[in-house]
């Protein structure tokens, strides 16, 4: 994230919008916890900052596109049913759109916001991922309990296999080595591992109760479970297929997006509308950013690491979140249920 330093950070006066009332809170970081933010550099060093936002109506079957500088949603274009996750090709040229009752994945230029083509015959293609070697594209089939495991060539499948799980195939993770896919199975409140060579499942152990976003902390150690169904992440020795620890966030615990420095990554609370920050290390919480409206989702970070946009999905939002003060200060009004966002560039995800 380039030069840092590191401090502790005395948060308060949160900003809490609800129904039309502001209401101040003071909340203190202990000593203990320290947090990595971009030190300000030369305009000349910073990195290129996006202009176009792209967050996905779920609910509206559109993409609303937003002007970043100006925090206004400029287009409103229809994309497919049920858009719900999103994600760059390995090239990083294409943004791989997935309508998961369209059956389909729509391209998408990031930068113009342009439809540019259609991958058809993708089969309710919920959460999509590749596997860190990009030779494997992984289709999760949220409505039909299947996981779609392709063949990968950029842009290009060719369906392996279709490999049948139990309820609710959810969100996905994978070893640095490209060997295994985790898979969350939320309505029956498992973890299923597939080895992605043999297309086969190597095992299924319970989770918490609506078990959704999954992250790896670094060197593969342990996986976080999001788990919706409670207010806590579960943190998941996958070697031994045993629970390490829990730890409190909030009510709806869900889905992850690491803040960049190898250290630290955020979690959304949909119930409790906050996020909160872990730190991967210790496995503990160190912070949360409060006063957000209803069913904060999925999230992303600009490239200079200083700013958080976040889906609001019960909202109808996208919020902004200055991340060095953990502070909302921008809220959009976006489609109904928006789920996914992207922009590009971003910061980096490991």
């Amino acid at each position: 994230m380039g030069s840092s330093i590191a401090y502790n950070m005395l948060m308060s006066t949160f900003i809490k919008i609800r129904a039309f009332c502001t209401i101040a809170i003071s909340i203190a970081i202990s000593s203990a916890s320290h947090f990595v933010f971009a030190q300000t550099a030369p305009s000349s060093a910073l990195p290129a900052q996006p202009k176009l936002a792209v967050v996905l109506n779920s609910g509206e079957a559109s993409v609303s596109l937003i002007d970043m500088p100006s925090r206004q949603v400029i287009k409103t274009i229809p994309v497919g049913k049920e858009p719900h996750h999103l994600m760059m090709t390995p090239d990083q040229k294409t943004l791989l759109i997935a309508n998961a009752a369209g059956n389909d994945i729509a391209l998408m230029n990031p930068v113009s916001g342009e439809i540019t083509g259609r991958i058809p015959n993708i089969i309710d293609p919920y959460q999509i991922g590749y596997s860190p070697n990009n030779k494997w594209f992984v289709a999760n089939g949220n409505r039909l309990d299947r996981v779609d495991i392709y063949a990968a060539n950029g842009a290009d499948f060719k369906l392996a296999k279709t490999v049948k799980l139990a309820k609710t195939p959810s969100h996905i993770a994978f070893t640095a080595d490209s060997k295994i896919a985790f898979i969350t199975l939320q309505d029956s409140n498992e973890l299923a591992a597939i080895d992605l060579e043999s297309q086969t499942v190597l095992w299924v152990m319970s989770t918490g109760k609506v078990p959704a976003g999954l992250w790896m902390t670094p060197g593969d150690q342990y996986l976080l479970v999001g788990i919706t169904g409670e207010d806590y992440v579960q943190v998941i020795d996958w070697k031994t297929r045993k629970e390490v620890k829990r730890i409190l966030t909030g009510k709806g615990a869900h889905n992850f997006r690491p803040l960049g420095d190898k250290k630290h990554v955020f979690v959304s609370n949909r119930i409790a509308s906050t996020i909160s920050l872990i730190n991967m290390q210790t496995l503990e919480k160190v912070g949360d950013i409060t006063g957000l409206p209803a069913g904060p989702d999925d999230m992303e970070i600009t490239p200079d690491g200083k700013t958080l946009w976040v889906t609001l999905r019960f909202a109808k939002k996208t919020g902004v979140i200055d991340i060095p003060t953990m502070k909302l200060v921008s809220v959009i009004p976006v489609g109904k249920s928006p789920h996914g966002v992207f922009f590009y560039p971003r910061a980096p995800w490991e």
